[in-house]
């Protein structure tokens, strides 16, 4: 979101309601910025606490947010967007910076967090946590129980052996896989190594948050789910 911006579009843009419901919100007097209630084609600048009906819209600057967005593939995962145009920061547009948990590499989709806390941030990377991941993968030929073996006991890869860990056929050239580890490429680089290509992979999973959201849309943690992941952490 580029600052300022006028307060229909912020409205807007936050998904608190469409432009024209939100002149309506400003012809009735039910918009405060920073305290006051703002005259039509006001600005709203970065950091400004916006309120509706005395409720905040949007997050604020010092407020923790907790993010679960479906990454669609050909997004990537950095903040940056002098490096690279298609980032998952410019894609998902929140008003607050926020910066993801982790990475999917631009031609895999599904879950990933994202967050503004630092803390958690390093609590959930923390490999001994052993936290669990689970991807759904298509390969591009038929799927052997030599292959599901490997993938189970650990694969040389980077120069060690992965962990082992569940992995499951789906159908001919489908698998599921649970890791608890967060290599470079990981999945790819094991299939890779087994004379197999990824065709599609697809993160479902994050400890106990299941993938729920349409391809392109986020939502924020619900306050149970929050509590789950600091106990889990």
């Amino acid at each position: 979101m580029n600052f300022p911006i006028r307060i229909n579009k912020y409205l807007s843009q936050v998904g608190f309601c469409s432009r024209r419901e939100a002149d309506r919100l400003l012809e009735a007097n039910r918009i405060q910025i920073n305290g006051k209630i703002p005259e039509l084609g006001t600005k709203v600048e970065e950091g400004d606490e916006v309120k509706v009906d005395g409720k905040i819209v949007g997050a604020q600057r010092d407020e923790k947010v907790y993010m679960i967005f479906n990454k669609p593939k050909g997004i990537v995962c950095t903040t940056d967007s002098g490096v690279e145009k298609d980032n998952i920061v410019d894609f998902i547009n929140y008003p607050t910076r926020i910066y993801p948990i982790g990475r999917l590499d631009k031609m895999s989709e599904g879950l990933i967090f994202l967050t503004n806390d630092g803390e958690i941030v390093n609590k959930i990377l923390r490999a001994r946590h052993f936290h669990e991941k689970e991807y759904v993968v298509k390969v591009n030929k038929p799927i052997t129980n030599i292959f599901l073996k490997a993938m189970r006991n650990g694969v040389e890869i980077l120069d060690t052996t992965t962990r082992p860990c569940e992995v499951e056929k789906i159908n001919q050239n489908t698998f599921k896989i649970i890791l608890t580890q967060g290599l470079n490429r990981q999945i790819r680089r094991m299939c890779e190594a087994l004379d197999y290509r990824v065709i599609a992979l697809k993160r479902i999973r994050i400890m106990h948050i299941r993938l729920d959201l349409p391809v392109g849309k986020y939502r924020l943690f619900s306050d149970q789910e929050l509590k789950e992941l600091y106990r889990k952490i």
